[in-house]
């Protein structure tokens, strides 16, 4: 029995030395699924970045400011043909007269062609941007086809489920108060960048305020939610009214609506603004009270001033200003700022030691002061402050072309943070004052009589 599974076995082997060897295997591999096309993916992720580079703000802007500066040229014009008429003499006056009032109307010319030129670029460049739309609407419709395990499916269904668990909790919930978010809350996270900058401009004012403070109301009233208000300061740091544009664009244009909102009839004075560390917020006016250690609140619609007075030992009249190696930021004691969760105020005292002193400003009438944090750094050694999801960022001159966000300290957590590390890059030596908005997520910082802004990146 052995022996003849013995020879069976051999008779194989044998038989198996002699079949000739094959020069290639060849697998065929079906697959029930459709192979996903990349290229088309690719195709129209380079599509969206176009859309992108081409459709901006910036060209939104750029008619609007046109629009604008053809209005002022016209307004200019009747007020000068006006005069003209009323104080023509017939001579020498009235052909000076007719010279200025001939290029007024060259200029207006030059402009309206540009206007036109720009108008039909943006004509042809609204009717292609809707087609490309158009078409990335069908290619992501196509690709969907190919999510055989429906996840982009499962996750609309997700989508439409959460809203409807957020409206049902709304409904279970509607009696109870809602209940604010610790200061260091934010979905966006902390700060991881800053780029531009994107705005810089010195709007109507032609650098005769080296000083001074702009931005957005975070909280602002109805119908002002396009507003942006500046506040120049005089050479000695002190102004007394706030001025208010109705958009960017008229802001660089300098077209001024509503204009100047006045606090006081003579500068500098009592409630008059002290230092450049100025915000708005809530269609109020926060700023440091002259010759006081404390905050003043300027309600823009009722022309009314409420103070909060600071604690004992608080350093003002440039006791404690913001510096660096080479100088000292005259009168910025206080640093008023704005976040998500509203106003704070960042100052130092003689029991600090000099050390920032952080303290949340409360919205009541009139205002108070909230909750107060001591942090280990020297105000001294800082250039300017700024609040963003509760937490207070300090920066530091490094040369004229740079300042850095060097330091954080996080109002949640207590946590204090001397490595930061983010950059920002100067248009002048100096930034006098430096706030962000949450409405845009925005730096805006005065430097050197020019209007400045930052994007804020975070997460």
């Amino acid at each position: 029995m052995k022996l003849a599974a013995f020879v069976s076995l051999w008779a194989l082997f044998s038989l198996t030395l002699q079949a000739a060897p094959r020069d290639k295997c060849t697998c065929e591999l079906n697959l029930p699924e459709k192979v996903f096309p990349h290229g088309k993916l690719q195709t129209v992720e380079r599509n969206a970045t176009d859309c992108n580079i081409h459709v901006t703000p910036q060209k939104a802007l750029e008619l609007e400011s046109l629009l604008l500066g053809l209005e002022k040229r016209l307004t200019q014009l009747h007020s000068d043909v006006s005069i003209l008429e009323e104080e023509n003499d017939g001579e020498l006056y009235g052909v000076l007269s007719l010279f200025i009032i001939e290029n007024e109307m060259v200029e207006i010319r030059q402009l309206m062609e540009k206007l036109n030129s720009t108008t039909v670029e943006h004509q042809v460049l609204t009717a292609d941007t809707v087609q490309q739309l158009e078409d990335l609407k069908i290619k992501m419709i196509e690709l969907e086809t190919f999510d055989t395990m429906e996840v982009v499916k499962g996750r609309k269904v997700n989508k439409r489920l959460k809203s409807a668990l957020e409206t049902c909790r709304g409904g279970v919930n509607a009696t109870v108060a809602p209940t604010p978010p610790p200061y260091g809350t934010c979905q966006r996270g902390p700060l991881r960048n800053v780029t531009g900058p994107g705005v810089n401009t010195q709007g109507e004012f032609s650098g005769n305020y080296a000083y001074g403070a702009w931005g957005r109301d975070p909280k602002p009233e109805v119908r002002k939610e396009s507003w942006y208000w500046v506040v120049p300061l005089t050479s000695s740091q002190f102004a007394n009214y706030v001025r208010f544009y109705s958009s960017l664009s008229a802001l660089i244009i300098g077209v001024s609506n509503p204009g100047n909102i006045q606090i006081a009839s003579s500068n500098p004075t009592t409630n008059t603004i002290q230092g450049p560390n100025n915000v708005v917020y809530g269609g109020a006016l926060y700023y440091n009270c002259y010759n006081r250690d404390a905050v003043c609140r300027f309600n823009i619609t009722t022309k009314s001033v409420t103070s909060l007075q600071l604690p004992k030992g608080t350093r003002y009249n440039s006791k404690g200003n913001f510096c660096h190696l080479e100088d000292c930021y005259v009168y910025t004691d206080l640093d008023l700022a704005t976040d998500e969760s509203g106003v704070w105020v960042v100052y130092t005292t003689t029991q600090a030691l000099g050390n920032l002193v952080l303290s949340k400003v409360e919205e009541t009438e009139p205002p108070k002061l909230g909750k107060t944090w001591h942090t280990s750094v020297y105000k001294r050694s800082v250039t300017n402050t700024f609040m963003a999801c509760g937490i207070l960022y300090a920066t530091r001159y490094i040369d004229a072309n740079v300042d850095e966000v060097f330091y954080s300290f996080d109002t949640m957590t207590g946590m204090e943070n001397f490595k930061v590390g983010i950059i920002i890059n100067k248009v002048s030596s100096n930034i006098f004052s430096l706030n962000y908005s949450p409405v845009d997520q925005m730096l805006y910082a005065f430097c050197d009589a020019k209007m400045v802004s930052y994007k804020a990146l975070f997460g």
